[in-house]
């Protein structure tokens, strides 16, 4: 079944409902590769090693 709308982010055809926001399963898991390959990246200043230990740590009693 065929989804109308914004088209697949990864090969840009018909998105289809199953799969969304993707037409298929072979783009949903290029997009996971592409993740897992720090092939996308959230805009912001790098972490220095010191903040990432302190997060590691936090257990969310706060």
């Amino acid at each position: 079944m065929t989804s109308t709308g914004r088209p697949c982010p990864i090969c840009k055809k018909p998105r289809v409902e199953e799969h969304t926001p993707f037409c298929s399963q072979r783009c949903r898991d290029r997009d996971l590769a592409k993740w897992f390959g720090d092939g996308y990246a959230v805009p912001g200043r790098p972490a220095a090693p010191d903040e990432i230990a302190t997060s590691d740590e936090y257990d969310g009693s706060e």
